[in-house]
């Protein structure tokens, strides 16, 4: 098995090299998506995440209100990682869990957003980031997901830069331009990701 981490900045395209990734055979673990699971109504996280901040970040039918989450911990430091704190241990014991169940030959993507920011590259056989320059991000986080200009920079700021991601990178895939020179960077990353797989 060959564990890889794969991140990027915000509105760098990463969820779109992961579903270009399983498109090739990539057994995925997405770290948001059980981020997600791990605190839905009537779960441990949820109740650990309300005990932290408390009723307010519920929405009136009881499930997290993202946004007001946001809010909090996206301008604080020590909100985040108070958060992190509860959120992280559980979304890692399932990821263990999903990697388990995994074949012995399987490469295995994990998706992770905040892997430099926590220092997880250590934790995988190799990194691959995805990377786009703050100006590409920005333009994304705007056009395509309908963020405020100022909401846009503040997560990007909350997130590692550019420099730091990079240095913990063994592969890097640029995403400045059109998703035809994307696909065929992935195509390339993932006949490498098989090579060392099979190199055991």
């Amino acid at each position: 098995m060959l564990k890889v981490g794969l991140t990027g900045g915000i509105g760098a395209g990463k969820s779109e090299v992961s579903r270009l990734l399983v498109g090739h055979g990539a057994v995925l673990i997405d770290a948001d998506r059980i981020a997600r699971e791990v605190v839905e109504p009537g779960t441990p996280g949820l109740a650990a995440v309300v005990a932290e901040f408390g009723p307010g970040i519920l929405t009136p039918e009881g499930t997290l209100d993202r946004p007001a989450l946001g809010s909090i911990v996206f301008a604080d430091p020590d909100r985040l990682a108070a958060l992190n704190a509860v959120v992280h241990p559980l979304v890692g014991a399932r990821s263990a869990e999903l990697e388990k169940a995994a074949g012995p030959d399987s490469v295995v993507v994990h998706d992770v957003p905040l892997l430099t920011e926590n220092g997880l590259a250590p934790l995988y056989d190799l990194v691959v980031v995805v990377d786009a320059a703050p100006e590409t991000q920005l333009d994304r986080l705007v056009r395509l997901r309908g963020m405020t200009e100022e909401d846009a920079r503040a997560r990007m700021a909350a997130q590692a830069t550019r420099e730091q991601r990079r240095a913990v990178a063994d592969l890097v895939i640029d995403n400045d331009g059109p998703v035809e020179a994307l696909q065929a960077q992935v195509r390339t990353v993932w006949a490498e990701l098989v090579r060392r797989a099979e190199a055991g």
